[in-house]
């Protein structure tokens, strides 16, 4: 009772809280007892406190392992400002100073640091080894602790070093082990390699009731998430990219589109790191657009959704990931962009890797993939991937399988014939081979084992690959069988497996819908031509506008506006200046110049119409393209022939016509009369001249055709298009 009382005393003392969270009570007093413990908690469910608690109210130091030196800064800060001291807490890694390592060991070996956080690299060193032997150690956590197996989704190797170091240290040093995401295989793992396998474990439920979980075919992706963010304006959200270059073409293009947002990866500078995280804590920036760094020990409860531009590369990052929404308790969407092209990118990426390493990355990619394509409550296969059972009529709708309308099929006789193959086999293969037996797929290993000869072979043709694949996921999810990743993923029987093939019964299952071929193209240089969206009425309308105005400057049509740029304007209704700008084949001249009756008749259709219009518009060149486009333009100005700007930049004539042309038919007025007026002959000039001054279309085919083949190549008279355009239309 005094020890209970003693621990809710210090909790309101040190944290002014007056109740645990979950298990943190009991946790606390193991470790308080001396035991080693082993605590699985997810995201968001106080594990810091676990260990911080304690180590407050324990004789010594004890020291924090952990790999992320923005989460020790960050917890070093909020414990020196609960206790009012800047000594109680301290890191030691590798971003401190000489002077700055020194006062860090004298308030340890002065008895004023309760906390010592240190990276795994730091803690290796031997002058660091010897300097914490020097001094009375209360205990040893283990952070992130999944860390220690190459089946989590962060392996480290210095990791496998700890339960050395820490036997260097002193005899009977109590250990706790942390972790938010850990598989039954990475918990085995974690206790095999810190010698703990009598630890008390707790082991909380990883089911966050409050996220909302959906998948999306990635198709015009910049486009969705603009979409999705400025239906949620005013809320934090994070976009997770795979590489850096992806992330820096979203962030762009989020602000391009008037939403404020960041960049964040390892290759930028700490100190902007740090300023960027800053900004998303003080709500300056609505939205965070990062790789897998960001996010760990950043604590601000109130991220309202989480979008992965990407596939990510495991259930345990995607688990991790999400959890950084809603930790508040309140909303938290979660929607995964999914494409076959992502996963032949990761795929890809681990072929140049050991063969075991790239054995277990595609075991854990193949996780990923089944949860994706997979018609099942998102919700089940999450907890089933962490060993925790779930019964989808929980999820309350809570995710996109759950809210759609979906099909079932009785799948008593094929689950039946599924499980008797797999004991036939002797559980010796994974799933691809079994569908491939049932499907009547004769590939080389199916050959190699002689299996095209069972009678069995072929039998679920007519069911088709879908049904079984569908089958084998879900008697997987409610534990007719198992899956041995220790052993590439052999399927085996479990012993209610065993039980339905001696009493078999009516069981349903839910189809896989798969997901359509989607479509990874996150740019568009154009509109879509033919598009089933194209208003063919407002088309109409901006034609003969576009006459009518034509007639008024007395310029041929195609000058005003080309017909690409009607076709796009028919797609996404420009209502303002700023929206026209972003139309392709516009730009700051033509919008201008052009502009204002055209937005006049888009905004009275849409208000007669009634249209609701798409909030997010075309998504314009990247930063790359922008800076050719000026550095061309720069050197038109200083009459350098198109030849030496094209060579200075790696391009061929032809491909420098083609930006000349781009930059004139956005609006900018080039003067081109030096260069023309060296390769094409005045009488030449002012022939095309006056041929495009009466023609009703821009082609160069008919022009060709009109003024002669034999007369004029294809460049002079695409030259010449571009002294008209930039003339008359500019």
């Amino acid at each position: 009772m005094e020890i209970k009382k003693s621990l809710f005393d210090n909790l309101q003392n040190f944290f002014g809280f007056d109740n645990f969270k979950g298990e943190q009570e009991a946790i606390i007093t193991n470790i308080l007892a001396g035991n080693d413990t082993f605590v699985i908690m997810p995201t968001g469910g106080g594990k810091s406190m676990c260990y911080q608690l304690p180590a407050l109210m324990t004789e010594g130091t004890a020291i924090v392992i952990s790999p992320l030196i923005a989460l020790m800064k960050n917890q070093v800060d909020q414990l020196r400002a609960f206790c009012n001291s800047d000594s109680v807490a301290h890191f030691l890694n590798s971003s401190l100073t000489k002077s700055e390592t020194a006062r860090v060991k004298e308030d340890v070996l002065a008895g004023k640091t309760k906390l010592l956080y240190v990276a795994p690299e730091s803690l290796t060193k031997q002058d660091n080894i010897d300097f914490l032997r020097l001094n009375k150690l209360s205990f040893v956590a283990v952070d992130e602790a999944h860390c220690i197996s190459e089946w989590g989704h962060d392996f480290r190797p210095e990791y496998r070093k700890i339960r050395q170091v820490i036997s260097n240290l002193g005899e009977n040093i109590p250990i706790i082990a942390l972790t938010a995401t850990a598989t039954p295989k990475v918990q085995h793992d974690i206790q095999k390699n810190l010698q703990m396998n009598n630890a008390t474990v707790y082991k909380s439920s990883f089911n966050r009731a409050n996220l909302y979980y959906e998948v999306r075919a990635k198709r015009n992706v910049l486009k969705e998430i603009i979409k999705f963010i400025k239906q949620n304006a005013g809320k934090s959200g994070i976009v997770y990219c795979l590489s850096r270059k992806k992330v820096e073409e979203v962030a762009e293009a989020l602000n391009l589109n008037g939403i404020k947002a960041l960049p964040y990866h390892a290759g930028l500078d700490a100190k902007v790191r740090a300023e960027t995280q800053d900004k998303f804590l003080m709500e300056e920036v609505e939205v965070i657009v990062a790789t897998i760094a960001f996010g760990m020990g950043i604590d601000k409860p109130d991220v309202r959704y989480v979008i992965h531009h990407d596939v990510p590369k495991s259930m345990e990052g995607y688990y991790q990931e999400t959890g950084r929404a809603g930790r508040d308790g309140g909303e938290g969407v979660c929607v995964s962009f999914y494409s076959e092209k992502d996963v032949d990118k990761l795929q890809k990426f681990m072929k140049d890797k050991p063969v075991s390493e790239r054995e277990i990355g595609t075991q854990i990619l193949k996780e990923v993939i089944d949860y994706a394509e997979s018609s099942v409550c998102r919700r089940k296969q999450i907890l089933h991937y962490f060993g925790e059972d779930y019964d989808a009529s929980s999820c309350n709708s809570m995710c996109d399988n759950c809210a759609s309308q979906r099909q079932f099929f009785d799948g008593e006789a094929q689950l039946h014939r599924a499980l008797s193959l797999i004991k036939q086999l002797g559980e010796k293969f994974d799933d691809h081979h079994v569908v491939s037996v049932l499907m009547g797929q004769d590939g080389p290993q199916v050959h190699h084992y002689d299996h095209h000869s069972l009678s069995v072979f072929g039998s679920g043709k007519e069911d088709g690959e879908n049904l079984w694949k569908s089958l084998l996921r879900q008697a997987l999810l409610d534990n007719f069988l198992s899956k041995d990743i220790d052993q590439y993923g052999l399927l085996r029987l479990t012993d209610k497996g065993h039980d339905f093939l001696e009493n078999p019964y009516s069981i349903r299952f839910v189809l896989n819908k798969p997901i359509e071929a989607a479509d990874d193209d996150d740019t568009e240089e154009g509109p879509k031509q033919g598009s089933g969206a194209l208003d063919t009425q407002l088309l109409q309308m901006l034609k003969d506008l576009r006459k009518k105005i034509a007639k008024q400057k007395n310029v041929p049509p195609f000058v005003v506006f080309q017909d690409p740029s009607l076709e796009e304007m028919c797609t996404h209704y420009p209502v303002s200046t700023d929206e026209l700008k972003q139309i392709s084949g516009v730009g700051a001249g033509k919008a201008s110049k052009f502009g204002a009756p055209f937005i006049e008749l888009i905004k009275k259709y849409v208000e007669d119409n009634d249209i609701d219009r798409p909030v997010d518009m075309v998504i314009k060149s990247a930063a790359n393209k922008s800076a050719l486009k000026v550095y061309i333009i720069q050197n038109i100005d200083r009459h350098l022939d198109l030849e030496d700007i094209a060579a200075s930049k790696g391009l061929n004539y032809e491909e420098i016509l083609r930006e000349v042309e781009s930059i004139v038919n956005s609006g900018t007025k080039l003067n081109l009369n030096y260069y023309i007026d060296e390769v094409i002959d005045e009488d030449k000039q002012d022939e095309v001249y006056d041929y495009f001054r009466s023609a009703e279309v821009d082609s160069i085919d008919d022009a060709l055709v009109d003024l002669g083949v034999n007369d004029y190549t294809r460049e002079e008279i695409q030259l010449m298009r571009i002294k008209f355009m930039s003339e008359l239309g500019n």
